[in-house]
């Protein structure tokens, strides 16, 4: 039986109400040391705390849960007393002197073993004794860390299970399909086929589907929560560093008219509508004869292969200039083949305040190449017009504007398991098509993409994995 826990479960600081969360078995003996009485079931009874002594440590609100209808699934104490730092180590300190006390009743201790909480222990065991999944547990700390609504309402579906309950939709599809196989494999000898009978090969494909759509909602729940990635790429002198420093309000990166001042990434981290944008100004793409600036060069296209977004900064001063236009048809070739579908790219044409003509949007050849019209922007880095267009355009990319639509939270390691699946049913698709001569690696595929999605949700998870997620939450959750 696990040891019984305590801490204070409101943040640090002073406030007008604060939180001790006791969770363990059979409370009974420390309720009536602390509490002076028995209290009823989920009703809030107003009492005064007490030290051993009898004396009143503070007035306040006292909450029993009792096992198993509790967060944690054990018996759970919650003392709501006034928010000074002080009163509530007073109180915490007063609930483990209780429990070691011996009770006169009974000889023994009141709560034996009981002992401070490790961080995000209180979750832990809601977790270990199902009262959540692993990806519930995840969404209690992306709640408490939302800087945004969109973050906060995603956060919630999450932990309501709108999201869990997507992924056991598609185990319990998995586990259907999966069935099909086994029963081909374990009776070979009869003539009906089940995988042809039960249109294995249209549950395959509308499983892939499914994952699909599950796949991008939960990329841009990850979005939401770690940010996006944008890289500024173009030719030297676009002002890609007056970029930077427009969107950042300060100068961080040195600008110059020199061609080639910016020779290794600047990056910085801001905020649009609480949003986390992660900027990374990069070397002018070009051919050059410097050794260090190509080190650069060679860097920058390192970073834009990494990228959620890149801003592919044009100088609409130059538009007119055929040297110039061959150089950015080169670079928008380069991003063509080094960028994935899924990377959005913003063709920002900048000087508008210096530009004598107007430039009309360019296109940018795809990796299929085939010609797409790149979402265009006008802006002057140097006065600042047009930049609110472009901080719209990322909170889009980031999901901002689709997330209370029904994106849920989502952590990198759900999209990374994702794709595991993905790549797991590609494999089974690839050997349903060989029947009988694969029947073997179609049920294993199918097995693999059922344990990744079970790592989702904790069906499937190494300890390690347990002690990473739940010790970065806070102590008392």
């Amino acid at each position: 039986m696990a040891d019984p826990i305590a801490a204070v479960a409101t943040a640090a600081g002073r406030g007008a109400v604060g939180i001790v969360r006791i969770s363990g078995s059979d409370l009974s003996g420390l309720i009536a040391a602390v509490c002076g009485r028995t209290l009823k079931a989920r009703e809030a009874s107003y009492l005064a705390f007490r030290d051993h002594d009898g004396a009143p440590i503070d007035h306040g609100l006292a909450l029993f849960f009792p096992a198993p209808h509790s967060f944690t699934g054990e018996d759970v104490l919650e003392l709501q007393a006034h928010g000074g730092p002080v009163v509530l180590q007073l109180l915490l300190a007063r609930c483990l002197q209780a429990g070691a006390q011996l009770d006169p009743a009974t000889g023994r201790e009141r709560l034996a073993h009981l002992r401070l909480a490790r961080p995000g222990e209180f979750s832990e065991r809601a977790f270990l004794n199902d009262k959540i999944d692993l990806a519930q547990a995840e969404a209690i700390a992306d709640l408490i860390d939302a800087s945004t609504e969109a973050a906060a309402r995603s956060a919630s579906r999450s932990l309501s299970g709108e999201f869990s309950r997507e992924i056991h939709g598609l185990r319990d599809a998995l586990i259907h399909l999966r069935m099909l196989v086994e029963a081909t494999l374990d009776f070979p000898e009869e003539e009906i086929d089940f995988l042809q009978q039960a249109d294995a090969a249209g549950q395959l494909l509308r499983l892939q589907h499914k994952v699909d759509l599950v796949l991008g909602r939960a990329q841009q729940g990850a979005l939401l929560r770690d940010g996006i990635k944008v890289v500024i790429a173009g030719q030297p002198n676009a002002g890609k560093s007056s970029l930077l420093n427009a969107l950042a309000g300060a100068e961080l990166a040195i600008v110059t008219p020199i061609a080639g001042t910016t020779r290794d990434k600047v990056a910085q981290t801001i905020q649009i509508a609480g949003v986390p944008v992660h900027v990374i100004d990069t070397a002018g793409l070009r051919e050059s004869e410097d050794e260090i600036e190509r080190i650069g060069i060679e860097r920058a296209w390192g970073e834009i292969g990494l990228a959620d977004a890149v801003l592919f900064l044009r100088d609409l001063s130059r538009a007119q200039a055929p040297d110039y236009l061959a150089a950015d048809a080169a670079i928008a070739a380069g991003l063509a083949r080094q960028l994935s579908s899924r990377v959005a790219v913003i063709e920002v044409w900048n000087k508008s305040d210096t530009a004598a003509t107007t430039a009309a949007g360019a296109l940018l050849p795809q990796a299929n190449g085939t010609a797409a019209a790149v979402t265009t922007l006008r802006l002057s880095a140097k006065t600042g017009a047009g930049l609110d267009a472009l901080r719209h355009k990322l909170l889009e990319i980031a999901g901002w504007q689709s997330a209370p639509e029904g994106v849920f939270i989502a952590r990198a390691r759900h999209v990374q398991a994702m794709r595991q699946v993905q790549q797991h049913l590609q494999l089974a698709q690839q050997h349903l098509q060989h029947r009988a001569q694969a029947l073997d690696l179609l049920a294993e595929e199918l097995r693999l993409a059922q344990n990744a999605l079970g790592e989702i949700t904790g069906e499937f998870s190494s300890d390690d994995l347990l002690g990473v997620i739940f010790s970065q939450f806070c102590i008392g959750k």
